[in-house]
C-alpha cells in the first residue's frame, strides 16, 4: 500500500485545484500575526504567553507565524492523536504533553486546520483543567463543514471549503505538506485501485 501512495504521490496533485495561492497565505499569516502582536505588545500588557504547536500539521504554519510575533513568549509543543472511530470522536491521546508549566498562563495553541474540531476541543480543555487562565485556538485553515462544531477558534487565518486540502503542513499520505499554497485533490484522485 505504501509504494502505491509513494508512486501516485506526484499523481495527486497534477489534477488538483488551487485554493489560495502563497501570497494568499502568507497574507492570512500576517494578518493572524497582527491580531496577536496587538493584543500582547499592549502598552499595560504583562502576559508573556506559552505558545504550542500541534505536530505535526501545524510545523509550517508556526514555523512562518512566529517569526512575525513581536512580543517575548515561550514555546513548547504537543502532539495528540485520536484512535479509534472518526465519526464518534475516537479517543484523543496525548503523546507529547506541554513541558511548560500552563498553570496561570495564556495558552495559544497553533493548529494547521480546524475539521470536525473534537480534538482541538479536547485540548482546549485538557489546557484548562491543567490550569491555564486562558486558552487562546489559533487556526491556520478552519474547514467549512456545514454544522456546528464543539470548539470555535479564536483567530482564522483562511476559510476553506469542505474539501481535501494539501499544502502549507496538510497532507495526502503523508506527502504535499510543504506546499507553499493551498489545493484540492479531487475525490477520485484519493481513491485507491
Amino acid at each position: 500500500m505504501q509504494e502505491f501512495h509513494h508512486n501516485r504521490a506526484r499523481d495527486l496533485i497534477k489534477n488538483a485545484e488551487l485554493l489560495f495561492d502563497q501570497d494568499t497565505v502568507q497574507s492570512s499569516i500576517t494578518r493572524m500575526a497582527d491580531v496577536l502582536n496587538t493584543r500582547f505588545n499592549a502598552e499595560d500588557s504583562k502576559e508573556f504567553p506559552l505558545v504550542l504547536g500541534v505536530m505535526g500539521g501545524a510545523v509550517v504554519f508556526t514555523g512562518n507565524l512566529l517569526p512575525q510575533l513581536s512580543f517575548p513568549l515561550e514555546f513548547d509543543y504537543i502532539h495528540v492523536s485520536r484512535y479509534g472511530d472518526d465519526d464518534k470522536g475516537g479517543e484523543v491521546v496525548w503523546k507529547v504533553i506541554p513541558r511548560s508549566n500552563v498553570a496561570g498562563r495564556t495558552v495559544i495553541v497553533l493548529d494547521d486546520i480546524l475539521d470536525e474540531g473534537e480534538t482541538l476541543a479536547h485540548v482546549k480543555q485538557r489546557l484548562l483543567d491543567m490550569g491555564a487562565s486562558e486558552v487562546i485556538l489559533a487556526v491556520f485553515a478552519d474547514k467549512a463543514i456545514g454544522k456546528k462544531k464543539p470548539v470555535q477558534a479564536d483567530i482564522v487565518g483562511l476559510v476553506i471549503p469542505n474539501r481535501f486540502v494539501v499544502g502549507f503542513g496538510m497532507d495526502a499520505y503523508g506527502y504535499w505538506r510543504n506546499l507553499p499554497g493551498l489545493w484540492a485533490i479531487k475525490p477520485e484522485d484519493l481513491k485507491q485501485e
